[in-house]
């Protein structure tokens, strides 16, 4: 079985900075109040930015990091919920600003998921496609644009940024497990455009509009309970299960990173999965939750400051809107 091996990593946070005092300003809250129900202080928000852009910003900073040229990469999985347009691709317009003239693209739209599921893409294509050797992951995420800022109980949680990974063929084998439970789709969602065209009927559009009964027009909605139930299961269950297929136990891996949502998420997850808390990296009180882009910054932090070393089992795990979950065991 061709393995995978991580060349590099990347990253790019906004250089706008928002603390939970700013919040104090807008909504009925407070930092005491932001601070021990999410574990979050501040998080990057973009002005303006294009997705593609942070993402391109971060996919450079990975392949200098990988030391590659673009035009070694055959593969480019952009993974994201945020895009600027609903065509071209985050993918496609990545591609052309790195000049990666031999790689084709490909856009996902797994939620606070998708670099795991990203990940896995790109390793059953190394394993399965001649043409594909080399894959760059990237994570772009622009979710604060879906967040509805006079909502006191989503609008703290969300910043902006991008990750990105070059992967390749070699080293050991990734093994993942990747899970969905679309009956929670009415849980966590925001819309992407109207349903409306030039011969639409007001009345009759919004007749046909109730499937998703909690509108709330062009903004985010979640329900943060039952969201937070099915992550505290899901997520040690993907776990698991990864590690089973890797024919290892969750207390042998070297390092978990878990997606960061919520640190009371975090802490119930795994302490359901039954690991030492000191394995589990942390940085959700710098950034907030960037969606897909949570993991992939992680991984770039982690290097950057020599805590990734090779020979070490890293697991994984993500969850989000869809309701959608997995996780991965990557050995560095």
């Amino acid at each position: 079985m061709i393995g995978i091996k991580l060349l590099g990593a990347g990253m790019y946070l906004p250089p706008k900075i928002v603390d939970n005092e700013d919040f104090t300003k807008i909504v009925d809250t407070s930092d005491e109040w932001i601070t021990k129900r999410t574990g979050i202080k501040r998080r990057h928000l973009s002005e303006g930015e294009y997705t593609w852009s942070m993402g391109l910003k971060a996919a450079k900073n990975a392949i200098e990091n990988a030391k590659i040229n673009p035009l070694d990469i055959d593969m480019i999985i952009a993974t994201t919920v945020s895009a600027d347009f609903a065509f071209p691709s985050v993918s496609n317009i990545i591609q052309g600003k790195l000049e990666a003239k031999n790689a084709f693209g490909i856009d996902i739209s797994c939620a606070c998921a998708g670099f795991v599921y990203g990940l896995d893409m790109a390793s059953r294509y190394i394993a399965t496609n001649d043409d594909v050797k080399t894959v760059l992951i990237v994570s772009p995420e622009n979710v604060t644009k879906t967040v509805d800022y006079s909502d006191r109980s989503t609008c703290v949680l969300f910043g902006d940024g991008a990750g990105a990974v070059v992967v390749t063929a070699g080293g050991e084998p990734l093994y993942s497990y990747l899970g969905t439970d679309g009956t929670g789709a009415e849980l966590l969602y925001a819309h992407l455009y109207p349903a409306s065209n030039g011969f639409t009927d007001s009345e009759k559009a919004k007749e046909n509009q109730k499937a998703f009964p909690n509108e709330t027009g062009r903004y985010m909605y979640m329900d943060g309970p039952e969201v937070y139930k099915f992550a505290i299961k899901a997520m040690p269950e993907a776990m698991e299960k990864a590690c089973k297929k890797a024919g290892i136990k969750p207390s042998d891996l070297d390092l978990i990173i878990p997606h960061q949502a919520n640190i009371r998420i975090i802490d119930t997850a795994i302490k359901n999965l039954g690991v030492d808390k000191e394995k589990v990296y942390v940085n959700i009180k710098e950034t907030g939750n960037i969606s897909a882009a949570c993991i992939p910054v992680c991984l770039s932090q982690l290097i950057e400051q020599g805590k990734l070393k090779p020979g070490q089992k890293v697991g994984m795990v993500g969850f989000g809107a869809g309701l959608i979950y997995g996780a991965a065991v990557l050995t560095v």
